[in-house]
Protein backbone atom coordinates (compact mmCIF):
# COMPACT_ATOMS: atom_id res chain seq x y z
CA UNK A 1 0.00 0.00 0.00
CA UNK A 2 1.26 3.17 -1.31
CA UNK A 3 0.94 6.56 0.89
CA UNK A 4 0.73 9.42 -0.39
CA UNK A 5 2.63 12.43 1.22
CA UNK A 6 -0.14 15.32 1.89
CA UNK A 7 0.99 18.52 0.65
CA UNK A 8 2.70 20.98 2.85
CA UNK A 9 0.90 24.16 4.25
CA UNK A 10 1.91 27.36 2.84
CA UNK A 11 2.22 30.25 5.23
CA UNK A 12 -0.42 33.11 4.68
CA UNK A 13 1.55 35.31 2.15
CA UNK A 14 1.32 38.83 3.25
CA UNK A 15 -1.12 40.18 1.94
CA UNK A 16 -3.36 38.29 3.74
CA UNK A 17 -1.76 38.83 7.00
CA UNK A 18 -1.66 42.62 6.12
CA UNK A 19 -5.59 42.48 5.49
CA UNK A 20 -5.76 41.10 9.05
CA UNK A 21 -3.88 42.87 10.68
CA UNK A 22 -6.06 46.36 8.94
CA UNK A 23 -9.41 44.42 9.96
CA UNK A 24 -8.63 43.98 13.49
CA UNK A 25 -7.00 47.67 13.66
CA UNK A 26 -10.30 48.83 11.97
CA UNK A 27 -12.71 47.18 15.01
CA UNK A 28 -10.10 48.26 17.24
CA UNK A 29 -10.46 51.73 16.36
CA UNK A 30 -14.61 51.53 16.15
CA UNK A 31 -14.58 50.14 19.52
CA UNK A 32 -12.72 52.71 21.30
CA UNK A 33 -14.60 55.65 19.12
CA UNK A 34 -17.76 53.85 20.63
CA UNK A 35 -16.47 53.74 23.87
CA UNK A 36 -15.29 57.11 24.04
CA UNK A 37 -18.69 58.45 22.67
CA UNK A 38 -20.85 56.73 25.34
CA UNK A 39 -18.84 58.20 28.20
CA UNK A 40 -18.17 61.93 26.65
CA UNK A 41 -21.02 62.15 24.67
CA UNK A 42 -23.71 63.10 27.74
CA UNK A 43 -21.06 65.31 28.95
CA UNK A 44 -20.54 67.17 25.73
CA UNK A 45 -24.48 67.30 25.28
CA UNK A 46 -24.60 69.19 29.20
CA UNK A 47 -21.98 71.34 27.95
CA UNK A 48 -23.94 72.30 25.05
CA UNK A 49 -27.39 72.91 26.49
CA UNK A 50 -25.77 75.06 29.10
CA UNK A 51 -25.51 77.83 26.39
CA UNK A 52 -28.99 77.02 25.06
CA UNK A 53 -31.87 79.71 25.33
CA UNK A 54 -34.58 77.46 26.20
CA UNK A 55 -35.95 78.21 29.60
CA UNK A 56 -35.99 74.12 30.29
CA UNK A 57 -32.61 73.32 28.63
CA UNK A 58 -34.40 70.71 26.51
CA UNK A 59 -33.60 72.22 22.87
CA UNK A 60 -30.84 74.14 21.32
CA UNK A 61 -32.92 77.34 20.51
CA UNK A 62 -29.87 79.61 20.00
CA UNK A 63 -26.53 80.68 21.91
CA UNK A 64 -26.28 83.08 25.45
CA UNK A 65 -24.01 83.68 28.60
CA UNK A 66 -27.34 84.43 30.84
CA UNK A 67 -27.64 81.41 32.61
CA UNK A 68 -24.01 81.82 33.93
CA UNK A 69 -24.43 84.99 34.79
CA UNK A 70 -27.52 84.11 36.44
CA UNK A 71 -25.47 82.18 38.81
CA UNK A 72 -23.79 84.98 40.38
CA UNK A 73 -27.31 86.48 41.51
CA UNK A 74 -28.25 83.11 43.32
CA UNK A 75 -27.30 83.77 46.78
CA UNK A 76 -27.69 79.94 47.90
CA UNK A 77 -25.37 79.13 44.77
CA UNK A 78 -22.93 81.72 46.17
CA UNK A 79 -23.48 80.26 49.81
CA UNK A 80 -22.73 76.85 48.72
CA UNK A 81 -19.59 77.58 47.13
CA UNK A 82 -17.54 79.31 49.74
CA UNK A 83 -18.79 76.70 51.90
CA UNK A 84 -17.48 74.11 49.44
CA UNK A 85 -14.16 75.81 48.77
CA UNK A 86 -13.87 76.23 52.71
CA UNK A 87 -13.76 72.74 53.48
CA UNK A 88 -11.71 72.18 50.21
CA UNK A 89 -8.92 74.06 51.08
CA UNK A 90 -9.27 73.61 54.97
CA UNK A 91 -9.57 69.58 54.32
CA UNK A 92 -6.91 69.34 51.86
CA UNK A 93 -4.46 71.45 53.93
CA UNK A 94 -4.49 68.84 57.07
CA UNK A 95 -5.10 65.31 55.09
CA UNK A 96 -1.95 66.72 52.87
CA UNK A 97 0.17 67.31 56.00
CA UNK A 98 -0.95 64.27 57.93
CA UNK A 99 -1.02 61.92 54.58
CA UNK A 100 2.87 62.95 53.52
CA UNK A 101 4.11 62.46 57.51
CA UNK A 102 2.22 58.87 56.94
CA UNK A 103 3.74 57.65 53.54
CA UNK A 104 7.11 59.06 55.31
CA UNK A 105 6.59 56.94 58.17
CA UNK A 106 5.30 53.59 56.36
CA UNK A 107 8.43 53.99 53.43
CA UNK A 108 10.86 54.95 55.85
CA UNK A 109 10.31 52.55 58.97
CA UNK A 110 9.44 49.05 59.86
CA UNK A 111 7.43 48.88 63.28
CA UNK A 112 4.93 45.98 64.88
CA UNK A 113 1.42 47.00 63.22
CA UNK A 114 2.44 48.29 59.84
CA UNK A 115 1.03 45.64 57.36
CA UNK A 116 -2.38 46.36 59.25
CA UNK A 117 -2.10 50.44 59.19
CA UNK A 118 -1.03 49.84 55.69
CA UNK A 119 -4.62 47.96 55.01
CA UNK A 120 -6.41 50.92 56.95
CA UNK A 121 -5.12 53.39 54.96
CA UNK A 122 -6.33 51.62 51.38
CA UNK A 123 -9.78 51.28 53.15
CA UNK A 124 -11.36 54.37 52.31
CA UNK A 125 -10.35 54.13 48.64
CA UNK A 126 -11.43 50.05 47.71
CA UNK A 127 -14.66 50.48 50.48
CA UNK A 128 -18.10 51.99 48.88
CA UNK A 129 -18.55 55.10 49.89
CA UNK A 130 -21.78 54.69 50.93
CA UNK A 131 -20.04 52.76 53.34
CA UNK A 132 -17.90 55.35 54.44
CA UNK A 133 -20.14 57.78 54.56
CA UNK A 134 -22.65 55.38 57.45
CA UNK A 135 -19.54 54.57 59.37
CA UNK A 136 -19.03 58.27 59.62
CA UNK A 137 -22.05 59.17 60.54
CA UNK A 138 -22.45 56.30 63.44
CA UNK A 139 -19.10 57.51 64.80
CA UNK A 140 -20.58 60.88 64.99
CA UNK A 141 -23.51 60.27 66.63
CA UNK A 142 -21.35 58.09 69.48
CA UNK A 143 -18.53 60.48 69.89
CA UNK A 144 -21.08 62.90 70.28
CA UNK A 145 -23.14 61.28 72.82
CA UNK A 146 -20.19 60.38 75.07
CA UNK A 147 -18.60 64.08 75.19
CA UNK A 148 -22.40 64.79 76.19
CA UNK A 149 -22.79 62.55 78.98
CA UNK A 150 -18.86 63.82 80.31
CA UNK A 151 -19.17 67.13 79.55
CA UNK A 152 -23.22 68.23 79.42
CA UNK A 153 -22.41 69.62 76.01
CA UNK A 154 -24.45 69.22 72.81
CA UNK A 155 -23.31 68.73 69.65
CA UNK A 156 -24.81 68.15 65.86
CA UNK A 157 -23.04 68.11 62.65
CA UNK A 158 -22.25 70.71 60.75
CA UNK A 159 -19.37 72.01 58.74
CA UNK A 160 -16.80 71.11 61.07
CA UNK A 161 -18.20 67.33 60.74
CA UNK A 162 -17.88 67.25 56.64
CA UNK A 163 -14.33 69.04 57.26
CA UNK A 164 -13.21 66.15 59.36
CA UNK A 165 -15.19 63.45 56.97
CA UNK A 166 -13.29 64.63 53.83
CA UNK A 167 -9.85 64.39 55.92
CA UNK A 168 -10.81 60.95 56.70
CA UNK A 169 -11.25 59.73 53.29
CA UNK A 170 -8.71 62.19 51.53
CA UNK A 171 -5.55 61.08 53.83
CA UNK A 172 -5.57 57.75 51.74
CA UNK A 173 -5.40 59.42 48.46
CA UNK A 174 -2.72 61.62 49.41
CA UNK A 175 -0.60 58.88 50.91
CA UNK A 176 -0.45 56.76 47.78
CA UNK A 177 0.33 59.40 45.81
CA UNK A 178 3.40 60.33 47.98
CA UNK A 179 4.54 56.72 48.81
CA UNK A 180 5.03 56.57 44.56
CA UNK A 181 6.67 59.41 44.89
CA UNK A 182 8.97 57.78 47.05
CA UNK A 183 9.59 54.92 45.18
CA UNK A 184 13.20 54.89 44.57
CA UNK A 185 14.39 57.52 46.07
CA UNK A 186 17.84 57.72 46.56
CA UNK A 187 18.81 57.92 50.46
CA UNK A 188 22.39 58.27 50.11
CA UNK A 189 21.49 62.41 49.09
CA UNK A 190 20.29 63.01 52.36
CA UNK A 191 23.07 61.08 53.95
CA UNK A 192 25.21 63.25 52.05
CA UNK A 193 23.57 66.17 53.08
CA UNK A 194 24.28 65.01 56.93
CA UNK A 195 27.86 63.93 55.83
CA UNK A 196 28.51 67.86 54.98
CA UNK A 197 26.75 69.25 58.81
CA UNK A 198 23.00 69.11 58.09
CA UNK A 199 20.77 67.81 60.71
CA UNK A 200 17.62 65.70 60.06
CA UNK A 201 15.48 68.89 60.07
CA UNK A 202 17.93 70.63 57.39
CA UNK A 203 18.19 67.86 54.88
CA UNK A 204 14.34 67.22 55.20
CA UNK A 205 13.68 70.79 53.89
CA UNK A 206 16.55 71.25 51.84
CA UNK A 207 17.22 67.72 50.17
CA UNK A 208 14.00 65.29 50.79
CA UNK A 209 10.83 67.81 50.91
CA UNK A 210 12.49 69.53 46.99
CA UNK A 211 12.44 65.85 45.61
CA UNK A 212 9.33 64.71 47.05
CA UNK A 213 7.44 67.86 46.28
CA UNK A 214 5.63 67.09 42.93
CA UNK A 215 4.28 63.73 44.42
CA UNK A 216 2.76 65.98 47.55
CA UNK A 217 1.31 68.81 45.02
CA UNK A 218 -0.14 65.73 43.38
CA UNK A 219 -1.87 64.30 45.99
CA UNK A 220 -2.75 67.62 47.30
CA UNK A 221 -4.70 68.15 43.93
CA UNK A 222 -6.59 65.23 44.04
CA UNK A 223 -8.15 65.76 47.66
CA UNK A 224 -9.16 69.08 46.74
CA UNK A 225 -10.66 67.49 43.60
CA UNK A 226 -11.97 64.39 45.70
CA UNK A 227 -13.43 66.96 48.23
CA UNK A 228 -14.94 69.38 45.82
CA UNK A 229 -17.29 66.58 43.83
CA UNK A 230 -17.97 64.79 47.23
CA UNK A 231 -21.93 64.22 47.41
CA UNK A 232 -22.42 61.02 49.63
CA UNK A 233 -20.43 61.94 52.44
CA UNK A 234 -21.18 65.67 52.69
CA UNK A 235 -25.02 64.62 52.77
CA UNK A 236 -24.77 61.90 55.35
CA UNK A 237 -22.07 63.84 57.90
CA UNK A 238 -23.24 67.57 56.83
CA UNK A 239 -26.98 67.57 56.95
CA UNK A 240 -28.28 71.36 56.99
CA UNK A 241 -24.68 72.23 55.37
CA UNK A 242 -25.43 74.11 51.85
CA UNK A 243 -22.67 72.48 49.92
CA UNK A 244 -22.72 73.22 45.83
CA UNK A 245 -23.18 69.26 45.31
CA UNK A 246 -25.92 69.39 47.55
CA UNK A 247 -27.28 72.34 46.27
CA UNK A 248 -27.08 71.52 42.87
CA UNK A 249 -28.43 67.93 43.70
CA UNK A 250 -31.79 69.93 45.71
CA UNK A 251 -32.32 72.27 42.49
CA UNK A 252 -32.50 69.65 39.99
CA UNK A 253 -35.29 67.56 42.25
CA UNK A 254 -37.67 71.13 41.87
CA UNK A 255 -36.60 71.78 38.29
CA UNK A 256 -33.89 71.22 35.24
CA UNK A 257 -32.61 74.81 33.89
CA UNK A 258 -30.19 75.87 31.64
CA UNK A 259 -28.74 76.99 35.03
CA UNK A 260 -27.81 73.42 36.05
CA UNK A 261 -26.03 72.86 33.11
CA UNK A 262 -23.98 75.88 33.55
CA UNK A 263 -23.26 75.20 37.45
CA UNK A 264 -22.31 71.48 36.29
CA UNK A 265 -20.25 72.64 33.50
CA UNK A 266 -18.01 75.13 35.62
CA UNK A 267 -17.47 72.07 38.37
CA UNK A 268 -16.61 69.79 35.64
CA UNK A 269 -14.00 72.42 34.56
CA UNK A 270 -12.64 72.94 37.91
CA UNK A 271 -12.15 69.16 38.19
CA UNK A 272 -10.80 68.53 34.99
CA UNK A 273 -8.45 71.03 35.59
CA UNK A 274 -7.62 70.02 38.63
CA UNK A 275 -7.01 66.19 37.93
CA UNK A 276 -5.04 67.38 34.50
CA UNK A 277 -2.72 69.43 36.67
CA UNK A 278 -2.14 66.72 39.12
CA UNK A 279 -0.55 64.81 36.08
CA UNK A 280 1.21 67.32 34.52
CA UNK A 281 3.09 66.97 38.07
CA UNK A 282 3.23 63.73 38.36
CA UNK A 283 4.75 63.46 34.66
CA UNK A 284 7.28 66.22 35.54
CA UNK A 285 8.29 64.21 38.44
Amino acid sequence: MIETASPPRTAATPLVVQRRRSIAANLHAAFSIAAYVFLYAPILILVLFSFTTDAFGARLTGFTFNWYAQLLDDKRLVSATLNTLQVGIVSTIVSTALGTTMALAMERFRFRGRTGVDALLYLPVVIPEIVMALSLLAFFAFAFQILEGLFNISLRNGLATVIISHIAFSISFVVIVVRASLQGFDRRLEEAAQDLGANEWQTFWRVTFPIILPGIIGGALLAFTISLDDFVISFFTGPGVNLLPIEVYSQVKRSITPKINAISTLMLLVSMTLVLLSQAVQRKR
